[in-house]
């Protein structure tokens, strides 16, 4: 039953790619058309039949239409051609720095009887695919398109697809077992089989070339001396996409399902438990990119081994939640990193592009774009991140007029305190109205009147004029700090992708919405009383794996310091805040260090 299905899933796909490639023939020959007719008009008059003023005419008017059509049939048929598709951003991995994984992927492809992939290369998301790199620069597939490895007497020589990349998701190779991935990978490698039909082949150049061709004539600045051959040319390329749209997508259906059936026959049981480590490994690695790694990339510090802490996370996720329970058993088999020869170098190339991918960093390590370890990550990330959203609380407070609570006991003074933090936000029938500013400072009192009412939506007025300074503030900050972005941020970009950047339009996936003027708030109110409790209770900065910077008090995280920040700054109560500063030993009248 799995050769049938495989037969039929293949039987299919080629029919959609024979149907994509008549609307390439359809397109041709509506450009030879004019021509034709233009022939046919000629010949009647080279032989005495079509003769007249009126057929004169119409043999110039026709001849000119069908020398116009062809030209532009021509230059669009190379530029579709010649176009670059768009390439997927990866880690490219020579064959001598991973030698096991290509002959797992080799073995994988013998079993499945269809032709191995000519490259791997990793990709900093959970998942993996099969990539046409044949329009790529440093093409791997030799020129003729034949199979660069010789006969060596001792049998067949491998298949390989030619210019097919294996792109595997790098969080896979440091949590999943060997055989785990070789599980993932089978109905990928798979594809391979189907892929390399001609006519399938055939329909995926055009397709690719027509999506590019449509992207080169978007492409703002690029074509100003010839804008309306680029918007005939994008007009041309739509249409044929329209065209076959559909047909591409059950072409893809149908190789996707002939991979699938092919695939059964391997492992089958074990890509069953497999698949549930996708999905752990995917909930793992995105709670590690938003809580963890976001923060270090604001701060201008990248973590550079993103796919061991992905592991670390897993684990502590397999601790804490039932369900997961189980897993941590596996973790005495052998990792698929090691099929890497140096999986630490691997796995920092990946968390750079990473970086870049969802944040839009340099290519490249800089004075202002440095890498940072898991054991530096509490002090080097957690502690300055806190200390300049204090810094940044109060330089905003100056703004807003608001007076300094001064401690006579301490050594400084009039420094920075918490409770002056806490007597601002607080309602005015729990303090003074000595301690607010009247009128608000302009421009934030207008910020504050024109806000979002969904973003600020039960604030209090001055919290809501504290939250739009804090979004001015950090606007001007980004605006005046240098941007440097794309491959020539920090020297040329490494690898066979190179040339593939476009520095304007990273970052590509951006991991969060802009925080909102209330979440800003939250964020540096707790980041002041962070401040407060290391400088006065001896606390410490800390590192969880699933929630990124936490508070250590006496070693134990701190989890309840959130909800007690949120009813300061949206109903103006600070009694649990207060009471819990109490209860941890913190003095909110102390001045603390801000950077």
């Amino acid at each position: 039953m799995t050769g049938i299905g495989v037969e039929v899933g293949a039987q299919a796909a080629r029919t959609r790619a024979l149907a994509v490639l008549r609307v390439r023939s359809r397109a041709l020959a509506v450009a030879l058309l004019p021509a034709a007719v233009a022939v046919v008009l000629l010949a009647g008059g080279s032989t005495g039949h079509l003769v007249g003023r009126g057929w004169d005419l119409a043999r110039w008017i026709v001849t000119v239409v069908a020398v116009v059509v062809l030209l532009a049939a021509v230059g669009i048929g190379l530029v579709v051609a010649r176009a670059r598709p768009a390439v997927s951003p990866t880690v490219p991995i020579a064959e001598e720095s991973a030698p096991d994984l290509y002959r797992l992927v080799r073995d994988l492809a013998d079993r499945l009887d269809v032709p191995a992939p000519s490259a791997i290369a990793l990709t900093p998301d959970c998942d993996s695919w099969l990539e046409d790199r044949t329009h790529a620069p440093h093409d791997p597939s030799p020129p003729d398109g034949h199979d660069r490895d010789e006969m060596t007497g001792l049998g067949r020589p491998p298949r390989r697809a030619a210019a097919t990349v294996l792109v595997i998701g790098s969080p896979f190779l440091w949590w999943m077992r060997v055989g785990e991935l070789r599980a993932v990978l089978a109905p990928v490698v798979a594809g391979t089989g189907p892929s390399a039909h001609p006519d399938i082949a055939a329909a995926r150049r055009f397709v690719r070339g027509l999506d590019a061709a449509v992207a080169v004539a978007s492409t703002p600045g690029r074509c100003l001396p010839l804008r309306a051959v680029c918007a005939t040319l994008g007009w041309v390329a739509r249409l044929l996409l329209r065209g076959c749209r559909e047909h591409a997508t059950l072409m893809e259906r149908g190789v996707a399902s002939a991979a699938a059936e092919r695939a059964q026959a391997v492992d089958y049981g074990l890509r069953i438990v497999a698949q549930e480590q996708v999905g752990l490994a995917y909930a793992g690695w995105d709670r590690l990119l938003t809580r963890v790694a976001l923060p270090a990339w604001r701060m201008g510090r990248w973590p550079s081994r993103l796919d061991a802490g992905v592991v670390a996370a897993l684990t502590e996720l397999s601790r804490r939640d039932r369900l997961a329970e189980g897993f941590t058993s596996r973790l005495g088999e052998r990792p698929a990193c090691d099929l890497l020869e140096e999986p630490g170098l691997v796995d920092e190339a990946a968390s750079l592009l990473a970086a870049r991918l969802f944040h839009g960093g340099p290519a490249e390590p800089g004075p202002d774009w440095a890498p940072v370890d898991w054991q530096e990550y509490p002090d080097e990330v957690v502690d300055r991140k806190w200390r300049a959203d204090a810094a940044r609380l109060h330089r905003v407070l100056d703004t807003l007029g608001v007076r300094r609570v001064t401690d006579r006991t301490a050594s400084h003074p009039g420094g920075p305190t918490l409770a002056r933090v806490l007597d601002h936000l607080t309602a005015p029938d729990r303090v003074g109205t000595a301690s607010l500013p009247k009128p608000l400072p302009q421009p934030y009192a207008a910020m504050a009147a024109d806000a979002d009412e969904d973003a600020l939506e039960g604030g209090t007025e001055r919290s809501m004029a504290l939250a739009c300074g804090l979004t001015a503030e950090l606007a001007r900050e980004e605006a005046a700090a240098p941007t440097v972005r794309g491959p020539a941020a920090g020297g040329a970009a490494q690898g066979p992708d190179a040339a593939l950047w476009d520095g304007d339009a990273l970052p590509l996936f951006p991991l969060q919405p802009p925080r909102t003027p209330r979440e800003l708030l939250a964020d540096h109110v707790t980041a002041m009383v962070c401040c407060a409790a290391m400088d006065t209770a001896g606390a410490a900065p800390g590192l969880d794996w699933l929630d990124g910077p936490s508070l250590l008090i006496d070693g134990i995280r701190t989890t309840d310091l959130t909800p007690k920040v949120l009813s300061l700054i949206e109903d103006g109560d600070p009694v649990p805040l207060r009471t819990w500063l109490v209860e941890c030993g913190i003095r909110p009248e102390k001045p603390v260090r801000l950077v």
